[in-house]
């Protein structure tokens, strides 16, 4: 039986292009979910589905940057940008 590989070797750019790909999905998906009338009956259930879908991007996302360690000076104070 296969079992799954938990030990990933990614750069930085690697996690980059994905989150950029992530977020372009999430784009395109909002589009879609625009384009869709709330008033057609028809559309209540791709609507769900998009939404569903649009839900999932965005946990993945958050997983993605809460496994992040961002760098802060110990022995100064931090100034942000």
């Amino acid at each position: 039986m296969p079992r799954f590989n938990r030990n990933f070797e990614l750069s930085i750019h690697d996690v980059d292009i994905i989150e950029e790909a992530m977020r372009a999905r999430s784009r395109e998906l909002c589009k879609m979910r625009r384009a869709l009338s709330d008033q057609d009956p028809a559309d209540f259930e791709s609507i769900r589905v998009i939404e569903a879908d649009l839900r999932e991007n965005e946990e993945l996302l958050g997983r993605l940057h809460n496994q992040k360690v961002f760098y802060r000076p110990r022995n100064q104070a931090y100034v942000s940008g």
